[in-house]
């Protein structure tokens, strides 16, 4: 016990020699749709209009619709300058994180503030699209130039099923935001709905969900399912053949399957070191997704990525246990 005990000191020391420590901003990391995209956390985890059975970042600890400074306009942008003296430009700069970014009242102020300093990197905002209904948060987001708001329901009963939302959320209020925001916004929406057998792909949810896709008019449509475990035990994912069941009934123009992570050798940048740090980790000692982030200093959704892979490639599995998903070697 003792030599172990002593291996994992080393590796964490190791592994947090490695990554850049940033407390807001976390990659570039390799994104399915985006690039490498610099990612900016507005929230502390994990605070967040909804608590989603299928969410891979965790159980949302702060459920509300409350917009506040949560994280100050000030050590954002400080971040965003000790970044830029000393690395390349990012394909995207994206607000995605912990929780839902609109819930940061400082959102309006920080995305113009890298309009100003770097014009050239395209923003985007990963966000829920429980918020839209607030005149406040679409006017804020126009300064984007993708935003990707998700729709996993269009009734109310699977909306609470899937999302389990803050009380006072009422999905056609959601969807009403949407449509007028599309009215006002000039750049490009991709929407995204993730699919959940037995939460939102009966004929009846399908139909509700195409009725709202037509009313939002996004310029892409994105199916995505479940790739690792979510916060529910005994989730399963869609096949692909689903995925494509539903694309085929929908009958829309421009919707697309982005589930499945990527290959690594698909990946650019994809780091060696931050792989054999992973893996070296758990072979000492089960980790979660938050144990290794720590050890590593790195944002959660950074070391997803490379669980997504790695699990892909079958070098590491994964075990519900009481505390949370640990993750193992593949023996």
């Amino acid at each position: 016990m003792h030599i172990a005990g002593n291996s994992v000191n080393i590796a964490v020391k190791s592994a947090k020699n490695i990554v850049p420590m940033f407390k807001y901003l976390f990659g570039p990391v390799p994104s399915r749709r985006l690039g490498m995209s610099l990612g900016v956390d507005l929230v502390p985890k994990k605070v967040c209009s909804l608590d989603c059975v299928y969410c891979e970042v965790g159980k949302t600890t702060k459920l509300t619709t409350e917009r506040m400074e949560y994280i100050p306009y000030e050590k954002i942008t400080s971040e965003l300058d000790s970044y830029f003296k000393s690395n390349p430009d990012p394909d995207y700069i994206t607000f995605s994180g912990y929780g839902e970014p609109a819930l940061n009242s400082g959102l309006g102020r920080i995305m113009s503030y890298i309009k100003d300093i770097k014009p050239g990197i395209p923003l985007a905002v990963l966000t829920n699209g429980t918020l839209f209904y607030l005149p406040e948060v679409r006017q804020e987001l126009l300064p984007a130039d993708l935003v990707l708001p998700s729709l996993d329901a269009a009734s109310q009963l699977a909306f609470e099923k899937i999302n389990r939302p803050y009380p006072d959320l009422k999905i056609n209020e959601c969807i009403e935001g949407l449509v007028k925001f599309r009215t006002e916004f000039r750049g490009k929406i991709w929407l995204e709905i993730f699919i959940l057998p037995g939460y939102n792909d009966s004929t009846d949810e399908l139909d509700n969900l195409k009725e709202a896709i037509l009313k939002i008019n996004p310029d892409k449509i994105q199916l995505n399912t479940l790739d690792r475990p979510g916060t529910v035990e005994g989730l399963k994912g869609a096949s692909f053949e689903k995925l494509q069941s539903i694309i085929d009934y929908w009958g829309l123009e421009n919707t697309e399957i982005i589930a499945k992570a990527p290959r690594r050798k698909t990946l650019k940048s994809y780091r060696k070191d931050i792989e054999a740090a992973i893996i070296g980790t758990v072979e000492r000692r089960p980790c979660t997704a938050d144990d290794l982030a720590q050890i590593m200093g790195s944002h959660i959704n950074e070391i997803n990525k490379y669980l997504e892979t790695l699990e892909c490639e079958k070098k590491i599995q994964h075990k519900r246990e009481e505390r949370g998903i640990f993750y193992y070697p593949v023996r």
